[in-house]
Protein backbone atom coordinates (compact mmCIF):
# COMPACT_ATOMS: atom_id res chain seq x y z
CA UNK A 1 0.00 0.00 0.00
CA UNK A 2 1.59 3.53 -0.85
CA UNK A 3 2.20 5.85 2.05
CA UNK A 4 -0.16 8.21 3.33
CA UNK A 5 1.09 8.13 7.58
CA UNK A 6 -0.19 11.26 8.87
CA UNK A 7 -3.27 11.58 6.84
CA UNK A 8 -6.38 12.28 8.57
CA UNK A 9 -10.04 11.13 6.61
CA UNK A 10 -13.81 12.30 8.39
CA UNK A 11 -16.02 9.98 8.12
CA UNK A 12 -19.95 10.69 8.18
CA UNK A 13 -22.54 7.78 9.10
CA UNK A 14 -25.81 8.39 10.08
CA UNK A 15 -27.29 4.37 10.13
CA UNK A 16 -26.47 0.90 11.40
CA UNK A 17 -25.60 -0.24 7.95
CA UNK A 18 -23.32 2.48 6.91
CA UNK A 19 -21.52 2.14 10.63
CA UNK A 20 -21.30 -1.63 10.13
CA UNK A 21 -19.77 -0.59 6.28
CA UNK A 22 -17.55 1.85 7.73
CA UNK A 23 -15.98 -0.26 10.32
CA UNK A 24 -14.67 -2.64 7.47
CA UNK A 25 -13.31 -0.02 5.49
CA UNK A 26 -11.35 1.05 8.25
CA UNK A 27 -10.47 -2.39 8.89
CA UNK A 28 -9.10 -3.04 5.36
CA UNK A 29 -7.52 0.50 5.91
CA UNK A 30 -5.34 -0.72 9.22
CA UNK A 31 -4.42 -4.05 7.58
CA UNK A 32 -3.04 -2.40 4.88
CA UNK A 33 -0.37 -0.24 7.44
CA UNK A 34 -1.63 2.98 6.34
CA UNK A 35 -0.90 4.83 9.55
CA UNK A 36 -4.57 6.96 8.47
CA UNK A 37 -6.31 9.02 11.64
CA UNK A 38 -10.41 8.59 11.20
CA UNK A 39 -12.57 10.59 13.13
CA UNK A 40 -15.82 11.30 12.47
CA UNK A 41 -20.09 11.14 12.93
CA UNK A 42 -20.97 7.20 13.34
CA UNK A 43 -21.68 4.66 15.64
CA UNK A 44 -20.00 1.70 18.06
CA UNK A 45 -18.81 -0.58 15.29
CA UNK A 46 -17.26 2.78 13.66
CA UNK A 47 -15.93 3.66 16.91
CA UNK A 48 -14.75 -0.02 17.96
CA UNK A 49 -12.63 -0.28 14.90
CA UNK A 50 -10.19 2.84 15.95
CA UNK A 51 -12.55 5.97 14.69
CA UNK A 52 -12.72 8.56 17.01
CA UNK A 53 -15.96 10.09 16.87
CA UNK A 54 -17.14 13.60 17.79
CA UNK A 55 -21.04 12.59 17.86
CA UNK A 56 -22.61 9.18 17.76
CA UNK A 57 -25.22 9.49 15.43
CA UNK A 58 -26.53 5.93 14.73
CA UNK A 59 -29.95 4.66 16.43
CA UNK A 60 -32.22 7.52 15.53
CA UNK A 61 -31.67 7.09 11.54
CA UNK A 62 -34.87 7.94 9.61
CA UNK A 63 -36.39 7.05 6.73
CA UNK A 64 -37.61 10.20 4.19
CA UNK A 65 -41.18 10.28 5.11
CA UNK A 66 -40.75 11.26 8.78
CA UNK A 67 -37.16 12.98 8.62
CA UNK A 68 -38.87 16.54 8.25
CA UNK A 69 -39.40 16.12 12.36
CA UNK A 70 -35.82 15.98 12.51
CA UNK A 71 -34.73 18.78 10.60
CA UNK A 72 -33.77 20.89 13.33
CA UNK A 73 -31.39 18.42 14.75
CA UNK A 74 -29.28 17.60 11.59
CA UNK A 75 -29.11 21.43 10.45
CA UNK A 76 -27.24 21.50 13.95
CA UNK A 77 -25.18 18.33 13.21
CA UNK A 78 -23.97 19.73 10.02
CA UNK A 79 -23.32 22.69 11.36
CA UNK A 80 -21.03 21.15 14.01
CA UNK A 81 -19.51 18.91 10.78
CA UNK A 82 -18.82 22.43 8.86
CA UNK A 83 -17.00 23.85 12.40
CA UNK A 84 -14.79 21.08 12.81
CA UNK A 85 -13.37 21.14 9.08
CA UNK A 86 -12.82 24.68 9.80
CA UNK A 87 -10.44 23.74 12.88
CA UNK A 88 -9.45 20.71 12.38
CA UNK A 89 -7.97 20.16 8.50
CA UNK A 90 -8.58 16.77 6.76
CA UNK A 91 -7.19 15.18 3.78
CA UNK A 92 -10.48 13.14 2.53
CA UNK A 93 -14.37 13.38 3.30
CA UNK A 94 -16.40 9.71 3.13
CA UNK A 95 -19.89 9.81 3.03
CA UNK A 96 -21.84 6.57 3.20
CA UNK A 97 -25.25 6.54 2.36
CA UNK A 98 -28.13 8.73 4.27
CA UNK A 99 -28.18 11.09 0.85
CA UNK A 100 -30.79 13.44 2.22
CA UNK A 101 -28.09 14.03 5.23
CA UNK A 102 -24.58 13.65 3.57
CA UNK A 103 -25.64 15.79 0.65
CA UNK A 104 -25.14 18.30 3.02
CA UNK A 105 -22.55 16.91 4.50
CA UNK A 106 -20.59 16.74 1.29
CA UNK A 107 -21.45 20.06 0.52
CA UNK A 108 -19.79 21.37 3.46
CA UNK A 109 -16.58 19.37 2.86
CA UNK A 110 -16.75 20.66 -0.88
CA UNK A 111 -16.48 24.38 0.67
CA UNK A 112 -13.88 23.67 2.67
CA UNK A 113 -11.90 22.33 -0.28
CA UNK A 114 -11.29 18.61 1.08
CA UNK A 115 -11.82 15.87 -1.58
CA UNK A 116 -15.19 13.82 -0.81
CA UNK A 117 -15.65 10.00 -1.65
CA UNK A 118 -19.56 8.91 -1.54
CA UNK A 119 -19.04 4.99 -0.10
CA UNK A 120 -23.43 3.96 -1.29
CA UNK A 121 -24.40 5.49 -4.46
CA UNK A 122 -28.09 7.05 -3.88
CA UNK A 123 -30.34 5.60 -5.83
CA UNK A 124 -30.94 8.51 -8.12
CA UNK A 125 -31.71 5.86 -11.00
CA UNK A 126 -34.97 5.27 -9.18
CA UNK A 127 -35.83 8.67 -7.48
CA UNK A 128 -34.71 12.17 -7.75
CA UNK A 129 -32.66 12.34 -10.71
CA UNK A 130 -32.19 15.97 -10.91
CA UNK A 131 -29.76 15.84 -7.76
CA UNK A 132 -27.61 14.41 -10.01
CA UNK A 133 -25.86 18.14 -10.92
CA UNK A 134 -25.31 18.20 -7.31
CA UNK A 135 -23.42 15.06 -6.83
CA UNK A 136 -21.33 15.92 -9.40
CA UNK A 137 -20.64 19.48 -7.68
CA UNK A 138 -20.00 17.87 -4.18
CA UNK A 139 -18.61 14.13 -5.19
CA UNK A 140 -14.95 13.46 -6.52
CA UNK A 141 -15.41 9.58 -6.43
CA UNK A 142 -18.41 7.34 -5.84
CA UNK A 143 -18.39 3.91 -4.93
CA UNK A 144 -21.52 1.97 -6.33
CA UNK A 145 -22.63 -1.80 -4.14
CA UNK A 146 -24.80 -2.41 -7.47
CA UNK A 147 -23.18 -3.62 -10.79
CA UNK A 148 -25.75 -1.20 -13.04
CA UNK A 149 -24.83 1.88 -11.04
CA UNK A 150 -21.50 2.15 -12.97
CA UNK A 151 -22.24 3.15 -16.02
CA UNK A 152 -25.43 4.70 -15.02
CA UNK A 153 -23.38 7.53 -13.23
CA UNK A 154 -21.14 7.62 -15.59
CA UNK A 155 -22.86 8.45 -18.23
CA UNK A 156 -24.08 11.01 -16.46
CA UNK A 157 -20.50 12.13 -15.73
CA UNK A 158 -19.95 11.47 -12.40
CA UNK A 159 -16.76 8.98 -11.65
CA UNK A 160 -18.00 6.20 -10.45
CA UNK A 161 -16.36 2.57 -9.98
CA UNK A 162 -18.78 -0.95 -8.65
CA UNK A 163 -17.13 -2.40 -5.90
CA UNK A 164 -19.04 -4.66 -4.55
CA UNK A 165 -21.38 -4.87 -1.52
CA UNK A 166 -19.63 -5.04 1.75
CA UNK A 167 -22.13 -7.45 3.42
CA UNK A 168 -21.15 -10.22 1.10
CA UNK A 169 -17.26 -9.64 2.13
CA UNK A 170 -17.18 -12.49 4.41
CA UNK A 171 -19.15 -14.85 2.21
CA UNK A 172 -17.53 -18.55 1.38
CA UNK A 173 -15.78 -18.90 -2.13
CA UNK A 174 -18.08 -21.74 -2.83
CA UNK A 175 -21.96 -20.87 -1.93
CA UNK A 176 -23.25 -24.54 -2.88
CA UNK A 177 -23.43 -25.66 0.30
CA UNK A 178 -25.86 -22.34 1.47
CA UNK A 179 -28.58 -23.79 -0.77
CA UNK A 180 -31.91 -25.11 1.35
CA UNK A 181 -33.21 -28.73 0.70
CA UNK A 182 -37.02 -28.33 1.06
CA UNK A 183 -37.67 -32.01 0.07
CA UNK A 184 -38.24 -32.85 3.56
CA UNK A 185 -39.82 -30.09 4.88
CA UNK A 186 -42.41 -29.78 7.27
CA UNK A 187 -45.18 -27.05 7.12
CA UNK A 188 -46.42 -27.95 10.56
CA UNK A 189 -43.00 -27.13 11.66
CA UNK A 190 -41.86 -23.90 9.77
CA UNK A 191 -39.31 -21.63 11.27
CA UNK A 192 -39.79 -18.40 10.43
CA UNK A 193 -38.10 -15.08 11.27
CA UNK A 194 -39.03 -11.78 11.39
CA UNK A 195 -36.69 -8.94 10.49
CA UNK A 196 -38.43 -5.49 10.67
CA UNK A 197 -35.28 -3.27 10.48
CA UNK A 198 -33.01 -1.30 12.29
CA UNK A 199 -34.49 2.63 11.54
CA UNK A 200 -36.88 3.13 14.20
CA UNK A 201 -39.60 4.21 11.43
CA UNK A 202 -39.21 0.89 9.89
CA UNK A 203 -40.22 -0.86 13.40
CA UNK A 204 -42.78 1.76 13.70
CA UNK A 205 -44.43 0.61 10.24
CA UNK A 206 -43.36 -2.88 10.06
CA UNK A 207 -42.45 -4.27 13.39
CA UNK A 208 -46.24 -4.52 14.05
CA UNK A 209 -48.09 -5.94 11.22
CA UNK A 210 -45.55 -8.70 10.96
CA UNK A 211 -46.49 -9.91 14.29
CA UNK A 212 -49.91 -9.68 13.09
CA UNK A 213 -48.80 -12.26 10.18
CA UNK A 214 -47.21 -14.32 12.31
CA UNK A 215 -50.25 -15.06 14.74
CA UNK A 216 -52.60 -15.70 11.40
CA UNK A 217 -49.67 -18.47 10.12
CA UNK A 218 -49.53 -20.07 13.90
CA UNK A 219 -53.39 -20.79 13.69
CA UNK A 220 -52.71 -22.49 10.57
CA UNK A 221 -49.24 -24.30 11.59
CA UNK A 222 -49.48 -24.58 15.24
CA UNK A 223 -46.08 -25.62 15.50
CA UNK A 224 -44.51 -23.09 13.60
CA UNK A 225 -41.83 -20.35 15.30
CA UNK A 226 -40.54 -17.69 15.42
CA UNK A 227 -37.29 -15.75 15.72
CA UNK A 228 -37.29 -11.71 15.39
CA UNK A 229 -33.98 -10.18 14.73
CA UNK A 230 -32.41 -6.72 16.52
CA UNK A 231 -30.23 -4.40 14.92
CA UNK A 232 -28.73 -3.99 18.83
CA UNK A 233 -29.61 -4.58 21.75
CA UNK A 234 -31.47 -0.92 21.77
CA UNK A 235 -33.51 -2.50 19.13
CA UNK A 236 -34.66 -5.51 20.66
CA UNK A 237 -35.53 -4.07 24.00
CA UNK A 238 -37.74 -1.73 21.56
CA UNK A 239 -39.27 -5.16 20.02
CA UNK A 240 -40.06 -6.94 23.36
CA UNK A 241 -41.80 -3.76 24.55
CA UNK A 242 -43.98 -3.43 21.97
CA UNK A 243 -44.72 -7.09 21.34
CA UNK A 244 -48.58 -7.66 20.51
CA UNK A 245 -50.27 -9.96 22.65
CA UNK A 246 -50.66 -13.59 21.78
CA UNK A 247 -47.76 -13.39 19.48
CA UNK A 248 -44.29 -15.28 20.84
CA UNK A 249 -40.83 -15.45 19.33
CA UNK A 250 -36.92 -16.06 20.17
CA UNK A 251 -34.99 -12.82 19.57
CA UNK A 252 -31.66 -12.28 18.36
CA UNK A 253 -29.31 -9.44 17.76
CA UNK A 254 -27.44 -8.13 14.52
CA UNK A 255 -27.57 -12.34 12.98
CA UNK A 256 -29.79 -11.32 9.83
CA UNK A 257 -27.62 -13.88 8.08
CA UNK A 258 -27.20 -17.22 10.52
CA UNK A 259 -30.72 -16.55 11.13
CA UNK A 260 -31.92 -16.36 7.79
CA UNK A 261 -29.60 -19.71 7.54
CA UNK A 262 -31.29 -21.34 10.23
CA UNK A 263 -35.21 -20.83 9.16
CA UNK A 264 -37.04 -21.86 6.59
CA UNK A 265 -38.45 -18.56 5.67
CA UNK A 266 -38.54 -14.82 6.47
CA UNK A 267 -39.92 -11.66 6.60
CA UNK A 268 -37.86 -8.60 5.79
CA UNK A 269 -38.07 -4.75 5.69
CA UNK A 270 -36.98 -3.14 2.55
CA UNK A 271 -33.06 -3.12 2.34
CA UNK A 272 -29.62 -4.16 2.90
CA UNK A 273 -30.86 -6.86 4.99
CA UNK A 274 -32.88 -8.16 1.81
CA UNK A 275 -29.47 -8.96 0.31
CA UNK A 276 -27.84 -11.05 3.37
CA UNK A 277 -31.34 -12.82 3.75
CA UNK A 278 -30.52 -13.62 0.05
CA UNK A 279 -27.12 -14.82 0.38
CA UNK A 280 -28.46 -17.30 2.89
CA UNK A 281 -30.61 -18.91 0.88
CA UNK A 282 -33.56 -17.86 2.23
CA UNK A 283 -36.49 -17.56 0.54
CA UNK A 284 -38.63 -14.63 1.73
CA UNK A 285 -41.21 -11.49 1.54
CA UNK A 286 -39.81 -8.16 1.27
CA UNK A 287 -42.11 -5.43 3.19
CA UNK A 288 -42.07 -1.40 3.34
CA UNK A 289 -44.70 0.63 4.78
CA UNK A 290 -45.30 4.28 4.03
CA UNK A 291 -47.88 7.44 4.62
CA UNK A 292 -50.38 6.75 2.13
CA UNK A 293 -51.40 9.98 1.69
CA UNK A 294 -48.03 11.16 0.46
CA UNK A 295 -47.42 8.53 -1.64
CA UNK A 296 -50.30 9.09 -3.78
CA UNK A 297 -50.02 12.90 -3.85
CA UNK A 298 -45.58 12.15 -4.29
CA UNK A 299 -44.15 8.79 -4.08
CA UNK A 300 -45.50 6.86 -6.95
CA UNK A 301 -45.03 9.56 -9.35
CA UNK A 302 -41.24 10.13 -8.02
CA UNK A 303 -40.31 6.39 -7.51
CA UNK A 304 -39.84 4.42 -10.98
CA UNK A 305 -38.26 1.43 -11.05
CA UNK A 306 -39.97 -1.93 -12.05
CA UNK A 307 -39.13 -3.26 -9.12
CA UNK A 308 -38.47 -2.11 -5.61
CA UNK A 309 -36.70 -4.92 -3.32
CA UNK A 310 -33.30 -5.28 -3.72
CA UNK A 311 -33.00 -8.56 -4.35
CA UNK A 312 -35.20 -8.27 -7.66
CA UNK A 313 -33.78 -4.65 -9.11
CA UNK A 314 -30.49 -6.97 -8.98
CA UNK A 315 -32.11 -10.43 -10.63
CA UNK A 316 -34.36 -7.70 -12.79
CA UNK A 317 -37.02 -9.70 -11.93
CA UNK A 318 -39.22 -11.21 -9.12
CA UNK A 319 -37.51 -13.48 -7.42
CA UNK A 320 -39.00 -12.94 -4.03
CA UNK A 321 -42.56 -11.10 -3.24
CA UNK A 322 -42.21 -7.57 -2.34
CA UNK A 323 -45.19 -5.80 -0.80
CA UNK A 324 -43.78 -2.32 -1.13
CA UNK A 325 -45.78 -0.20 0.15
CA UNK A 326 -48.84 -1.95 1.24
CA UNK A 327 -52.00 -0.10 2.97
CA UNK A 328 -55.12 -1.81 3.48
CA UNK A 329 -54.44 -5.45 4.87
CA UNK A 330 -52.00 -8.09 5.68
CA UNK A 331 -54.26 -10.56 4.54
CA UNK A 332 -52.44 -10.87 0.69
CA UNK A 333 -48.67 -11.01 2.59
CA UNK A 334 -50.10 -14.12 4.75
CA UNK A 335 -51.73 -15.78 1.82
CA UNK A 336 -48.83 -15.32 -0.27
CA UNK A 337 -46.29 -16.92 2.72
CA UNK A 338 -49.10 -19.62 3.13
CA UNK A 339 -48.55 -20.84 -0.34
CA UNK A 340 -44.64 -20.55 -0.25
CA UNK A 341 -44.76 -22.97 2.68
CA UNK A 342 -47.48 -25.06 1.13
CA UNK A 343 -45.05 -25.84 -1.66
CA UNK A 344 -41.84 -27.33 -1.28
CA UNK A 345 -40.44 -27.16 -4.84
CA UNK A 346 -41.66 -23.61 -4.74
CA UNK A 347 -39.28 -22.98 -1.61
CA UNK A 348 -35.87 -25.00 -3.05
CA UNK A 349 -35.89 -23.42 -6.44
CA UNK A 350 -36.40 -19.85 -4.81
CA UNK A 351 -33.37 -20.48 -2.62
CA UNK A 352 -31.36 -21.70 -5.80
CA UNK A 353 -32.38 -18.71 -7.74
CA UNK A 354 -31.32 -16.26 -4.73
CA UNK A 355 -27.77 -18.13 -4.71
CA UNK A 356 -27.17 -18.05 -8.11
CA UNK A 357 -28.09 -14.17 -7.81
CA UNK A 358 -26.22 -13.71 -5.65
CA UNK A 359 -22.73 -15.48 -6.21
CA UNK A 360 -21.69 -13.20 -9.00
CA UNK A 361 -21.73 -10.37 -6.16
CA UNK A 362 -19.17 -12.38 -4.52
CA UNK A 363 -16.07 -11.47 -6.89
CA UNK A 364 -15.39 -8.43 -5.65
CA UNK A 365 -14.58 -7.10 -1.87
CA UNK A 366 -15.95 -3.78 -0.91
CA UNK A 367 -14.35 -3.09 1.89
CA UNK A 368 -10.73 -3.81 -0.47
CA UNK A 369 -12.38 -1.85 -3.36
CA UNK A 370 -12.97 1.26 -1.29
CA UNK A 371 -9.78 1.06 0.62
CA UNK A 372 -7.54 1.29 -2.75
CA UNK A 373 -10.03 3.85 -3.95
CA UNK A 374 -9.21 5.62 -0.49
CA UNK A 375 -5.57 5.33 -0.94
CA UNK A 376 -5.26 6.57 -4.75
CA UNK A 377 -7.05 9.77 -3.49
CA UNK A 378 -4.99 10.36 -0.30
CA UNK A 379 -1.91 9.97 -2.46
Amino acid sequence: MVDVKNKRVFISVNDPSADVHCAGLIDALRQGGGGIEFVGIGGPKMAAAGCELIESTVGGAVMTYTAFAHVGHYYKLVQRVRRYLQEHPVDLVIVCDSPSFNFHVAKVAKKASVRTLFYVAPQLWAWGGWRIRKLRRWCDKLCCLLPFEEQWFRERGVDATFVGNPLLDKLPGDLTRLRKDYSHFEQQKAKIALMPGSRLAEIESLWRPMQEIAIELKRKYPGASFVAVAASEERRRLLEKTQVPGFACEYSVDTVRETAAAVDFSMVASGSATLEVASSGCPMVVMYQTNRILWQLVGRWLVHPKFFALVNLLADRELVPEFMPYFVSTEPIVRQIDAYLQDRSLLTRTSNDLIDMVEPLTHKKASEEVAQAVVEMLS
